[in-house]
């Protein structure tokens, strides 16, 4: 079938929120056959998109040659050449609404999204607090194609389709009896993060148990950490630090599950179709960030009047004397993942 419409879709960052964007186009590109993508964000991302049919990668270096508004002009000359029939803004940022703007001048269709600000603010406000579930970031994300008159029905299934592990992992996969689970124990914003001495024990347990566990996501700091855990338990294996993105997402794929943080660990494993065991602190699924396909019945969480106060995470837990994340026992999430795992 020919390609008869082209769209340019933004998404710059954050990491997890790059990755339910290709969850969305996953499922966009199979119903729309007949429309190519053009999907700008930062390089690093682009294994998000690989094997997504119709799409095309185009990076943007913000730091650099797109840097500032002459170099946005510079990346909105690059993206012309496409001839696109709209822009889809999945972004809503300073940098994307420049960028939307000359094709807006252009004459090109804009459509942006609705990322529910005020709502977000009456879930997270100490007072008069509305406690309800809001839109999914990624139907809000599938809403801004719906706007431009294309039909997407998100199927907020997981579809798991393993990929060819990378070499110098394979030596990991060998025990094919052995469950897999993957632990991405991190995350950009310290209050998303389950204390680590406690995650410590989470990995004991888990080791104990005979699982084979794999430790993603981080920087040197993180990586020595996991380094430690590693060499203190079992069947533990470090991959920060040891292989490129497409190559976790490759591992991911060949898990049984993936224990996370609200953080881009959920995203990636919903991105390859794994499930997940999630662990909320300040932050909370209603606000709509819950990986694609995931159940809200995997997310561990107490239970607070003042939860949640932070749509990010980037803003302290305000639960009392103990922070909503110290309240959650270590044994709370092994028999969670137990139960998940053998039915």
């Amino acid at each position: 079938m020919a390609l008869t419409e082209k769209i340019i879709v933004l998404r710059f960052s954050a990491m997890g929120d790059v990755a339910m964007v290709a969850s969305v186009l996953q499922e966009f590109c199979v119903q729309n056959p007949s429309v190519e993508i053009i999907m700008v964000s930062r390089e690093a991302f682009k294994p998000f998109f690989d094997g997504i049919d119709n799409l095309i990668f185009h990076p943007i270096q913000p730091k650099t040659i797109h840097k500032g508004i002459s170099g946005l002009f510079k990346l909105y000359t690059a993206l012309k050449k496409y001839k696109p029939y709209a822009i889809a803004d999945l972004h809503d940022n300073l940098r994307s609404r420049t960028l939307s703007l000359f094709f807006r001048l252009a004459g090109i269709k804009i459509k942006r999204i609705d990322k529910g600000r005020a709502e977000k603010k009456a879930l997270t406000r100490t007072t008069n607090k509305i406690f309800k579930p809001l839109r999914p970031t990624v139907e809000r994300y599938a809403d801004v194609f719906r706007e431009l008159g294309f039909t997407i029905r998100l199927s907020h299934k997981l579809k798991k389709s393993p990929k060819n592990l990378p070499q110098k992992a394979e030596a990991f996969f060998k025990k094919d009896a052995t469950q897999k689970i993957g632990i991405s124990p991190f995350a950009q914003h310290l209050y998303k993060v389950y204390p680590l001495d406690k995650m410590e024990q989470v990995i004991s347990s888990l080791s104990l148990l005979g699982y084979e566990l794999f430790i993603f996501g981080g920087g040197k700091t993180e990586q020595d950490t996991a380094e430690k855990w590693a060499k203190a338990h079992p069947n533990t294996h470090n991959l920060i630090g040891n292989f490129k993105l497409s190559e976790e997402l490759a591992i991911i794929s060949n898990l049984d599950l993936m224990l996370s943080m609200d953080s881009s660990g959920m995203h990636m494993a919903s991105l390859e179709g794994i499930p997940v065991v999630s662990i909320w602190g300040p932050t909370h699924p209603y606000a709509g960030f819950l990986g694609y396909g995931q159940l809200e019945s995997d997310c561990i969480q107490i239970d607070d009047p003042v939860r949640p106060n932070s749509i990010y995470g980037n803003k302290p837990c305000i639960c009392g004397v103990e922070s909503c994340m110290d309240l959650i026992k270590p044994e709370t999430i092994v028999n969670k993942i137990k139960e998940k795992l053998n039915g």
